[in-house]
């Protein structure tokens, strides 16, 4: 059975049983502040499970995309080692909310293993929780009995709370589960060992491919469980699992899920892959390599594909790790010298194409995106992997600065540094580089814990009802609330029953306002609304003095209406978008607040300004047409993308969406947004900057309305300020570019001038030599104009003094500045500049590197100047 033949079956088979087929939700998880990434399949149902959105399907089914690389859930460091784990891989799942229970879900289980896959029976074994006395939760005899009705009670497993236990996390719901396991051996090892004493033992051929949890318990804040009026189910499988023991392999990579990357690898690499390579093999260093590269480049493509660019920070970090720790090992251990991750972004494409098609749609922009980044790293990884090979352990420990370096310097994460570090048998100092990066950080760091205390229920109301689309106040009741701490600042948060207010969502900043009691006073200011897992939470400082009270919330009806006219110029800036530059422009990202708008979009070239002019142009002149909102709600998904409208990548849509149309034939967006009126409400539309965001990704702000008004004005006054210094000159652009090239002139004068001091003071530093310990020490305060006369006179004394030590101050422009420059023989000696200027730059409170030899560093504080030249002195002697 193939791959795909697996996961239809799957799907077939709970469509059969009424479930109702939904699909994946994005990789990359929105409204929900306790996880990045989706990491397992009820990532997207939990709303359910807290009650915080109605049921519509009672049962449904899936496949979900689910990445597990930080957190709780971190199998990084085992792909490619092993078999069986992944970064991203897919979880079929079938669900109950509040319908079926144990029953069905153990016999539908057994039903799809034994009887669709074909699965044998003896080859199998389940667990059930046992019961945990310190809880009073007592042992899941209706599991055990039930699966005795498919299983001799020799293959039924009593687990603990570790592995038979799930919970969601802290608190929430959780309940026992029932695991099923495979034992994938040869008939002689099963004969030898019973498959029963290696569940659970990280045997890599006796594996868990199916779980189901039973969630019957709410965990509160004091971590005591409340039972839960409804019951639900929530399984998953691990498809690449499945795959391997109905294709009959002893490893997921064997299978028709990741061969066809591996073999292009292996081609590309003129290397053969070799699956049964064990550590100390010749083969195993490709195997690994080859793996590790199928693997990431699916979390990779994934992640962009839904949203979410590389970068330096949160998921943006993770995924750049991911892609770079991919790297490494192409470099390293198949000689790829040059970009080549990206070529497998359209094998990958192909593979999903039917299943997961946000990938094939934007092909070009992912494989762009991965080649920018490896074209990035690769710059610094040869130099940084000098560096390592260089070093000199000390018992084995990678110093813990030295790690810092690695990452600060060439963009080493720190795991590939304990990973490189691990192929020589070393280990690395993760407190010391704890503490490195701590130090970085300590000047701009705040504390960002949160701490939540559990809902205190007010009323009996299931849900909130959501009136902002049509009113800016609305008669509510408060259903729930609790205190939270933010940066040590205690803050509530309520759910009304019903509210106006405008929940943070698809890149529109939350609405604020207040709650009004009967008698007309202000008892609540709502500072911010935000989602939860489909909860629309209002943020406030102080509670209402009567919690169960009847109120009247009100948005604060300016920014809201600055809101919409800025969330509504989006749209018809998109359009404009993609009629100047092309279809392949889609949205990536936007920021829609009371003040302006951001947007940004898939581009691969910077915007001209003759275009920047022309979307500016079409935008304004589909406000002056004053075109009329039509909105539609409740259109069922298909039904509008059928109809053509724009859909963005990485947004989770459900059974029925909200249209906004401004013109059929111009801008038809899924919104769940507020907007105008008519596009005559925005009065006007004005672009400030244009700008790259990453690899194929531009970003445009713009202003609106009154502030696009004041903005244009601004620099009209500026521009008149101008010509009032000009007078009688019209031609203002040939003034300013003759000021410019007289400018550049006489910086040309300048920096010659300097070059000239630098040349005469060189021979004058060659008197002033102090020999310290064998070398030839200089230490001087220099006056030069320019950085480049300061490298030139570093570099034309090292010409004429051997053995030479040499330290320079300088103050360019009122900047401090270390210039250290060091003879060739005396690296040899153990003498680092870098490492110099780095412990000098800190009496001018700054820092610098650069390389052994030359290096600089600039700061803050030019008092510390004459200290730095002293000090110099006392590290040489």
């Amino acid at each position: 059975m193939t791959a795909k033949e697996t996961r239809q079956a799957f799907l077939d088979f709970f469509k059969e049983k009424q479930h109702k087929i939904v699909a994946s939700a994005p990789i990359v998880l929105k409204n929900d502040p306790t996880l990045m990434f989706t990491n397992a399949g009820m990532n997207q149902f939990k709303a359910f499970f807290l009650g915080e959105s109605a049921i519509v399907n009672p049962r449904v089914a899936d496949t979900q995309r689910c990445l597990r690389v930080s957190g709780k859930h971190n199998d990084l460091e085992e792909v490619g080692i092993d078999t069986y784990h992944h970064t991203m891989f897919e979880m079929l799942g079938n669900w109950s909310f509040g319908d079926y229970f144990k029953k069905e879900a153990i016999a539908w289980s057994w039903e799809l293993l034994t009887e669709v896959y074909k699965i044998p029976k003896d080859r199998l074994y389940v667990s059930v929780f046992e019961g945990d006395p310190s809880e009073n939760i007592p042992m899941d005899s209706e599991a055990f009995e039930l699966w005795k009705a498919f299983v001799d009670e020799d293959r039924i497993i009593l687990g603990n709370k570790k592995d038979n236990f799930w919970e969601m996390g802290d608190t929430g719901p959780c309940g026992p589960c029932s695991e099923i396991h495979v034992d994938c051996r040869t008939d002689e090892e099963r004969a030898a060992v019973s498959g029963k004493e290696l569940v659970n033992a990280d045997h890599p051929q006796v594996i868990e491919i199916w779980n189901n949890v039973f969630i019957q318990f709410n965990r509160l804040k004091d971590g005591s469980l409340q039972v839960l009026p409804n019951k639900h189910i929530d399984t998953g499988m691990g498809f690449e699992r499945l795959v391997r023991v109905l294709q009959n392999k002893t490893s997921n990579y064997d299978t028709d899920v990741f061969q066809p990357l591996i073999q292009f690898i292996a081609t590309a690499s003129g290397k053969k892959y070799n699956s049964s390579a064990e550590p100390g093999h010749e083969d195993w260093p490709a195997a690994v390599a080859m793996r590790v590269m199928a693997d990431h480049i699916r979390a990779i493509s994934f992640v962009i594909a839904d949203g979410q660019l590389p970068s330096n920070n949160k998921a943006g970090y993770v995924i750049r790790r991911i892609l770079r720790r991919a790297v490494r090992y192409a470099y390293t251990n198949l000689g790829f010298k040059e970009p080549f991750l990206n070529q497998l972004v359209p094998i990958l494409a192909e593979q999903f194409k039917g299943v997961f098609d946000e990938l094939i749609n934007q092909q070009d922009f992912v494989q762009k995106v991965v080649l920018e980044e490896e074209t990035s790293f690769l710059r610094t990884l040869s130099a940084g992997l000098q560096r390592f090979e260089k070093y000199e352990t000390k018992n084995n420990v990678v110093d813990g600065e030295f790690a810092f370096e690695l990452s600060d310097t060439f963009g080493f994460p720190i795991d590939l540094t304990e990973l490189m570090a691990r192929e020589k048998g070393w280990t690395v100092d993760l407190a010391g580089f704890e503490k490195a990066l701590e130090k970085q950080k300590s000047n701009s760091r705040a504390a960002t814990s949160i701490d939540t205390a559990d809902w205190v229920i007010v009323s009996n109301a299931e849900h909130t009802e959501f009136v902002g689309y049509d009113s800016l106040n609305a008669q509510s009741k408060i259903i729930k609330y609790r205190k939270i701490t933010v940066k040590g600042i205690t803050q509530f948060q309520l759910v009304l029953d019903v509210t106006p207010f405008y929940a943070e969502s698809g890149g529109q900043v939350g609405d604020k306002g207040y709650l009004i009691d009967e008698s007309g006073n202000k008892v609540a200011e709502i500072i911010d609304t935000k989602k939860e897992n489909g909860l629309i939470v209002h943020f406030t400082n102080e509670l209402p003095p009567v919690i169960d009270a009847c109120f009247t919330s009100v948005v604060n009806k300016q920014s809201r209406l600055n809101s919409q006219d800025n969330h509504s110029a989006t749209h018809l800036l998109h359009a404009a978008l993609k009629q100047v530059l092309g279809n392949h422009v889609n949205q990536k990202g936007s920021l829609v607040s009371p003040t302006q708008l951001r947007f940004d979009f898939s581009h691969f070239s910077k915007v001209t300004d003759e275009q920047l002019v022309e979307i500016e142009r079409i935008v304004n002149s589909k406000i002056r047409e004053n075109i009329p909102l039509k909105e539609e709600r409740s259109v069922p998904y298909q039904q509008a993308i059928d109809s053509g409208v724009t859909a963005l990548f990485g947004e989770k849509y459900g059974d029925y969406v909200r249209v906004i149309t401004f013109d059929d034939q111009f801008s038809k967006e899924l919104c769940g947004g507020t907007h105008v009126k008519a596009t005559g409400e925005i009065g006007y539309f004005k672009i400030v900057s244009e700008s790259a965001v990453a690899a194929g990704v531009r970003r445009i702000e713009a202003l609106t309305a009154e502030n696009a008004v004041n903005f244009v004005e601004e620099q009209l006054a500026e521009m008149a300020k101008i010509k009032s210094l000009f007078k009688g000159q019209q031609d203002l652009s040939s003034v300013i570019a003759q000021l410019m090239d007289e400018n550049s002139n006489l910086k040309k004068e300048a920096e010659k001038f300097a070059l000239e001091q630098a040349e005469k003071l060189k021979h004058e530093l060659v008197h002033q030599i102090k020999t310290i310990n064998g070398v030839n020490f200089i230490a001087k305060h220099v006056n030069l104009s320019s950085a480049d006369a300061v490298k030139s006179l570093a570099f034309g004394v090292r010409t004429l003094v051997d053995n030479l030590v040499l330290v320079l101050t300088s103050n360019i422009d009122n900047k401090p500045g270390i210039t250290v420059m060091l003879s060739e023989n005396l690296l040899e000696k153990g003498l680092n500049a870098s490492q110099m200027v780095r412990e000098l730059g800190k009496l001018i409170q700054g820092g610098g590197g650069g390389q052994p030899f030359y290096a600089t560093a600039g700061g803050k504080d030019s008092e510390g100047l004459p200290k730095v030249l002293e000090h110099a002195e006392k590290l040489i002697q």
